[in-house]
């Protein structure tokens, strides 16, 4: 009976540690070899600009929670936690994220290694101290190689079974040719997306990165399919 008592007594405060949202999103960006500084950069001002976006914020703040979980994380071939986990529910903890975005420097170096980010992702769900009833993986790339660290098909079925959606961000590089191929769409479609309500919406150029990336936010925090874009089947 003491022990019990006991184990009541410690699961009490461990139990009161966890924070609650209504989405846990990894924002999985892109860092391999095929991103130089500039690019590096200019992607974190892009999802810095988003998630302080009055369009965002407003899905935010009347989602049924009132509140999201973000973590950004960048992959190559090692993977880097930029910006921890943070609960943004005003325009102040966005802009909280937004600022501690921009400032480190690079971690990651080295050729793609997508199993393994999409290991990380999950790793990182299922080990924080939040719970949510929706937890996403938000995958962005501008190529499919995988040179090394597990299978992709592998490391997607892991995280889909574990009940987290895959959603993605093909980014299309038409200034320099397209890093896959022309069926880089296609190949994050079949390949990388899974799960409840997965879709993709893609990157078509650099100018309109920043604007793809806010209303891929507020259809993932809305837990909304968009109309026009591949989604999963």
């Amino acid at each position: 009976m003491r022990f019990l008592v006991l184990l009541l007594f410690l699961a009490g405060p461990l139990q009161a540690q966890q924070r609650e949202a209504g989405l846990e999103l990894v924002l999985l960006a892109d860092g391999s070899g095929s991103i130089d500084a500039e690019e590096l950069v200019f992607q974190r001002q892009g999802y810095a600009a988003a998630i302080t976006n009055p369009e965002v914020l407003t899905a935010i703040q009347t989602s049924l929670y009132g509140s999201i979980a973000v973590t950004y994380v960048e992959w190559a071939t090692n993977t880097a936690v930029v910006v921890d986990w943070t609960i943004i529910d005003s325009p102040q903890t966005a802009q909280a994220f937004a600022d501690a975005l921009i400032g480190p420097p690079r971690q990651v170096y080295g050729r793609n290694a997508i199993g393994g980010a999409l290991l990380e992702g999950l790793r990182l769900i299922e080990e924080n101290d939040i719970t949510s009833p929706r937890q996403v993986i938000d995958f962005s790339g501008d190529s499919i190689g995988n040179s090394s660290g597990p299978p992709i098909a592998l490391a997607r079925e892991e995280v889909l079974a574990a009940g987290i959606t895959i959603n993605a961000l093909p980014i299309l590089r038409p200034e320099d040719g397209r890093r896959a191929g022309a069926n880089l769409e296609e190949e994050y479609a079949n390949r990388i997306i899974g799960g409840p309500g997965a879709f993709m919406v893609t990157a078509e150029s650099r100018d309109s990165f920043a604007a793809t990336v806010q209303r891929k936010l507020v259809l993932e925090i809305a837990g909304i399919l968009p109309e026009h874009d591949l989604a999963s089947r």
